[in-house]
């Protein structure tokens, strides 16, 4: 309603607005243009922030293409449109900056280095933890880049941590991330892919590469402190307390982790750190191969990369030495 006042004020027909007009008023509500004699839209209000003005942005973009389809504007509804096609040639958002949807967005500074851990982080949190459950976290974090979602998620049968599994999907040693959203601790995996279980055996999912590391800390793990007879066949569960041997919830995986960051002097270690520094260093080590980084650490990616490119083979020497790298001279 406000922009609708704006076009009334300016005089401006929605048949006749171009996009520099659109881009002039999300100057003026953001502050950042002044209208003549000094005076801004909406006097007596605050500027937008970042927030509002993306979400005003998305509404006007909305609007006016909607307007396009009706046969209204169709040049101003092409302007707009046309930045989706230009972004499908970037990918890997998370990693590498991308192009805009929506060309009335606020600009932002794009963070291209997420929060990470500092240096040595892994060793000194291996130091601080005590029990084999907590080592397995911080390695399989380390190694594996997962979320903290898909970690506490794990059913034993999802690992295939044995040359040669009987899924047949994958020779090296790997795991499957399957979406379970009646999981009992309520962790989620965030990727959707089709899975199934036929004969005992998992197949499909997100299927992620595993270190020689995180299989030794698996096995510690497993013959010492889990417990016998767990009917719910999760990986992680609880150690102490009334809930011993319950599926361990993802709050109690980053309390754990908070806690020893601060033992080490990290100050609070959060579970995505080890996500980009995963991410960060398999870019490194494949030379900022972006469907090896892609790949290695499940990350979701455009529909041209999907579609024209596929997926990079798990077992392509330069994906498997990219890993090794990565996991350096971890046993």
């Amino acid at each position: 309603m406000d922009h609708l006042r704006w076009l009334e004020r300016e005089c401006l027909a929605i048949d006749t607005v171009q996009l520099l007009d659109l881009e002039r008023y999300m100057g003026i509500v953001g502050a950042g243009v002044r209208m003549p004699l000094g005076e801004p839209w909406r006097v007596g209000k605050r500027p937008y922030g970042h927030s509002a003005l993306s979400t005003a942005a998305a509404c006007l973009k909305g609007f006016y293409l909607h307007q396009s389809s009706l046969g209204i504007n169709g040049e101003l509804g092409r302007k707009l449109d046309k930045s989706r096609v230009d972004r499908r040639r970037s990918f890997l958002g998370h990693v590498k900056s991308s192009l805009p949807t929506n060309p009335l967005a606020p600009k932002g500074t794009h963070r291209r280095h997420p929060k990470m851990l500092p240096d040595g982080a892994r060793e000194r949190l291996l130091e601080t933890v005590n029990a084999a459950r907590d080592r397995l976290v911080v390695t399989w974090l380390a190694d594996g880049g997962l979320r903290i979602g898909e970690l506490c998620g794990l059913h034993l049968v999802d690992l295939h941590l044995r040359k040669n599994a009987a899924c047949g999907e994958c020779r090296a040693p790997h795991l499957h991330v399957c979406h379970r959203p009646g999981n009992p601790n309520r962790a989620e995996a965030k990727t959707k892919h089709p899975w199934r279980v036929e004969h005992g055996i998992v197949t499909g999912g997100l299927i992620k590469r595993v270190s020689p590391a995180m299989v030794h800390t698996y096995f510690k793990y497993v013959t010492t402190e889990y417990p016998r007879g767990a009917g719910h066949g999760m990986l992680l569960v609880q150690l102490h307390g009334p809930d011993t041997g319950a599926p361990w919830a993802p709050v109690g995986a980053r309390r754990m982790l908070g806690r020893a960051g601060k033992r080490a002097g990290l100050g609070v270690v959060k579970p995505h750190a080890f996500r980009h520094s995963f991410t960060s260093a398999v870019l490194d080590a494949a030379d900022g191969n972006l469907l090896i980084a892609r790949d290695a650490g499940g990350w979701a990616s455009a529909a041209m990369v999907d579609e024209v490119y596929g997926h990079v083979d798990v077992h392509d020497p330069v994906f498997d030495a990219a890993l090794r790298t990565v996991w350096g001279g971890t046993k």
